[in-house]
């Protein structure tokens, strides 16, 4: 007789934080909350204080040669990060710090994480974490944008449902999750609905030829105006592309 096979794991997001009553927020409803109770995925919080050795539960200390604000430990912050890695049986997954100076989110590098088991998110606080555990643990360091917040949660956030909506089975039509924004590196071009006038204005003529050659041609000459315009990075990498292709 033969053991069964182990069950699978759901793709499993953890995050560290020291608020976790921020969670699930925007996770927990709508196409990624109905995933998670369609068992598609799951959410997993660790309270960081729960770490501390301290009797107040303290888990900062002052910036190491002076300065405002406070940083948080290293030892807390490791114990919490070994105690998720150790006890998780799905394969390694990504330990991920939420910090502005990360590098920025994208596209492309949410589909790699999605491929895999999960992900670990870290979500800073104070002035930020000791850079000790960010080297040693080979923590990542992502953005979601250049502006500064009070802590990582909503970047985490961020981070999960775009991963989640790229999963096997969230999305209702898988094609929602290909033709738009910075996939093939254009933004995505303009959607118009019913009613076909609305304040003066008309639905673009071509979108209501049912040609759909000339549809999609408009369609890649507005993405095209618009990512030359709002993304000149973007831009360049597509041009590059294009040029690398011939």
């Amino acid at each position: 007789m033969t053991d069964a096979p182990a069950p699978s794991l759901p793709w499993t997001a953890t995050a560290l934080t020291l608020f976790p009553e921020a969670f699930p927020g925007p996770l927990g409803v709508s196409l990624i909350g109905a995933a998670a109770n369609r068992g598609l995925w799951a959410l997993e919080t660790v309270d960081i204080r729960d770490f501390s050795r301290h009797k107040h539960r303290s888990v900062d200390d002052t910036p190491a040669g002076g300065g405002a604000g406070m940083v948080l430990r290293p030892d807390v912050a490791a114990e919490a990060i070994d105690t998720v890695q150790s006890r998780w049986q799905g394969g390694k997954r990504p330990l991920i710090y939420l910090t502005p100076r990360g590098r920025p989110l994208s596209q492309s590098r949410v589909r790699e994480w999605a491929a895999g088991s999960g992900v670990v998110v870290f979500c800073g606080r104070f002035e930020g974490l000791d850079q000790r555990v960010i080297d040693s643990r080979g923590m990542e360091e992502v953005s979601v944008g250049d502006a500064v917040l009070a802590g990582g949660e909503g970047p985490a956030q961020v981070l999960i449902e775009a991963c989640v909506r790229l999963l096997p089975g969230v999305l209702g039509d898988p094609a929602s999750a290909e033709d738009e924004s910075f996939e093939g590196d254009l933004l995505e071009y303009p959607h118009y609905t019913r009613p076909r006038v609305f304040e003066d204005e008309e639905i673009p003529e071509v979108l209501l030829s049912g040609h759909h050659g000339r549809i999609e041609a408009w369609r890649r000459e507005q993405a095209e105006e618009i990512t030359k315009a709002r993304r000149p990075d973007l831009w360049a990498r597509y041009v590059a592309r294009k040029e690398n292709a011939r």
